[in-house]
């Protein structure tokens, strides 16, 4: 069954106590292009080359929009239920250089630190388990992103291994989502 969105709304695939998951939309280029090009998105995920409004929209409609359209999920818009503010993104990842899907989630520097993270993330972890019936997720970080490990750990993912992709070593992190 087709759902019917009117074109200015966002798909909402969920919701917690202060923050909204939604999907992506061209719209939301501008935002995207700030969060991925704060200093510490290119520190610690990398430098997407977005440099322009126009180029954020393609990221979008080539990649994250296209990621809904092949698997059913992907990265979402974390949006404050208090104020309508996009914080950052959260949701699920397949790539093809690992062997199953990932978490993924970054936010604007001045969410961190208040649990935003950690709420959305916990939200994506019920939609990977309950939604799309996965057995088992995924999450890469860069070695020393500290913050995110962290908060992987506070979530039950175990470090598994050091992985090397296109020449960067990540850490490869493992939850289990069998009951």
């Amino acid at each position: 069954m087709s759902v019917s969105v009117p074109e200015n709304k966002h798909v909402i695939v969920a919701e917690t106590a202060r923050l909204r998951l939604q999907q992506m939309r061209t719209e939301d280029a501008g935002f995207l292009l700030q969060l991925m090009n704060q200093p510490a998105y290119h520190a610690f995920i990398g430098d997407r080359g977005l440099r322009s409004v126009a180029d954020a929209e393609g990221y979008l409609e080539s990649g994250l929009m296209a990621m809904y359209r092949e698997f059913g999920f992907g990265l979402y818009l974390v949006v404050s239920k208090h104020n309508d503010e996009p914080m950052g993104i959260c949701g699920l990842v397949q790539r093809e250089t690992l062997p199953g899907v990932d978490i993924g989630f970054a936010f604007l520097s001045e969410f961190w630190g208040q649990g935003y993270a950690g709420e959305a993330a916990q939200s994506v972890i019920d939609l990977a388990r309950n939604r799309f019936g996965l057995k088992q997720l995924l999450a890469i970080t860069a070695i020393d992103n500290a913050a995110s490990v962290k908060l992987l750990q506070k979530l039950e993912f175990t470090l598994e291994q050091i992985l090397t992709i296109e020449g960067e070593q990540l850490n490869l992190f493992v939850r289990s989502l069998m009951p």
